[in-house]
């Protein structure tokens, strides 16, 4: 056993585990960690409420490699001793990632399943059985119809995200694998908010759970300067375009609503010559990864995506977001602009709002209950006594766009308001891509 000392060690972590975490630059636990990790390791169900980018994969990935360890097993054949659900590929791989570095030099095997990639080379893995297993649900339950593993053995259940397994449709695959579980486990349950839903699988999946809370729900990090420009929709690349030559050898998220949107403005400013990659639910997992990849190491400075990346992407060198299309779930609007000001750096946030999208707007400033800074561009008036239309009143003619343009962005002024509908529905979209 290694010698360790520090405030991890003083809470009965694992000293093979511990020894690892200085040269990830984890030296002082987060909030999240000190209130989650003693009785994570005293074997206590958790419910932990908080935003991402707080430290929550170590807040239970280390109590519960250091309960695995002391167990001393080797797992069964096509069995797993731990598993971990999360949404998406991306926050999959990030959380494997992190895992395997907190259990480098021990016994535990850790591997991730996910869409996108071979399952058959996934059912060969998992025949020799596991200790770690983390997935998306979509893949573990193609896998479990092809009896490639059992969950019979499984004594730690980590659930991440699960609002936004929720919000795109995992409710009926995460019921289907409880019934696979023992019921004598240990289940840990985090989440950046707190809807009727997520009470009740909480109820369904925890037995009296030690509650962790913190950066209440909605709050977005101290360090990101965010603003908002309000700008027509066919203004929007060219302003973008601006933005981005600002500060060209910085990286920068920039968020899309859709798939085909997405796609299409990464070749628009590929085609102007930006150094730009794109991640979204038609791209293969190969590609996705080769993207990421381009993109952490600085070839591609740009990086447009779907909300497929608003969760679960920790890039420290990531100093700008832009919403280019404002989400129409609220809570999306924190966990994309969360991508930036990490591991202690400042961050700038930058949302482009069309008049077809000042409802969306509004609804993030409720949900944040404060509003954003307007850094260009002209604000609607917002309606009044419950009126949720969806564009200017009493300064812009019907469905048309602010007055006067951007102010300082390209076209200023040059265009009218285009003829778009005042209003659409603002109902949660389809899901961009299956586990």
């Amino acid at each position: 056993m290694p010698e360790v000392s520090g405030p991890f060690a003083d809470m009965g972590l694992d000293p093979r585990v511990v020894v690892n975490l200085a040269g990830m630059g984890v030296v002082e636990p987060t909030p999240i960690q000190a209130q989650s990790i003693p009785g994570i390791l005293e074997g206590r169900d958790l419910l932990g409420l908080a935003q991402t980018g707080t430290g929550k994969t170590a807040a239970f990935g280390l109590p519960m490699l250091t309960r695995l360890l002391a167990e001393g097993k080797r797992p069964e054949p096509h069995s797993v001793r731990a598993l971990i659900l999360a949404p998406t590929r991306e926050l999959a791989t990030q959380i494997a990632a992190n895992i395997e570095a907190y259990s480098a030099g021990t016994p535990i095997r850790t591997f991730r399943v996910v869409g996108g990639a071979s399952i058959n080379v996934q059912q060969q893995r998992l025949m020799r059985g596991v200790d770690v297993l983390i997935a998306t649900p979509g893949r573990l339950i193609d896998l479990l119809e092809r009896r490639a593993l059992t969950l019979s053995k499984t004594d730690f259940l980590v659930l991440d995200e699960a609002d936004q397994m929720l919000d795109i449709g995992f409710i009926h695959a995460l019921r289907r694998i409880a019934k696979l579980l023992p019921e004598q486990r240990q289940t840990l349950l985090f989440s950046a908010t707190m809807p009727k839903l997520m009470e009740e699988l909480a109820d369904s999946y925890l037995r009296d759970p030690i509650r962790v809370a913190v950066n209440p729900p909605g709050k977005a990090a101290e360090k990101i300067e965010q603003g908002v420009h309000f700008v027509n929709q066919g203004d929007k690349a060219a302003l973008l375009a601006e933005y981005l030559s600002k500060h060209p050898d910085e990286l920068a998220i920039v968020f899309g609503r859709t798939k085909h949107g997405s796609e299409k403005l990464a070749k628009l400013l590929g085609g102007w010559g930006f150094a730009v990659d794109a991640i979204h639910g038609n791209k293969s997992q190969g590609q996705r990864e080769r993207a990421l990849a381009s993109f952490r190491a600085g070839k591609a400075k740009v990086l447009v995506a779907t909300d497929v990346a608003a969760r679960g992407l920790d890039i420290p060198e990531v100093a700008h977001v832009y919403n280019y299309d404002l989400p129409n779930v609220p809570e999306n609007y924190v966990h994309r602009i969360g991508r930036t000001a990490r591991a202690g750096r400042d961050g700038r946030a930058v949302a482009f709002c069309a008049p077809a999208e000042a409802g969306e707007l509004w609804a993030i400033e409720k949900a944040m209950k404060s509003k954003i800074p307007v850094i260009g561009g002209e604000a609607p008036v917002q309606p009044q006594h419950g009126n949720r239309g969806r564009g200017p009143r009493g300064g812009g003619k019907p469905g048309g766009g602010f007055a006067g343009g951007a102010n300082g962005g390209p076209n200023a002024g040059a265009n009218a308001a285009r003829k778009r509908p005042a209003s659409r529905p603002s109902r949660r979209p389809k899901a961009e891509q299956r586990g």
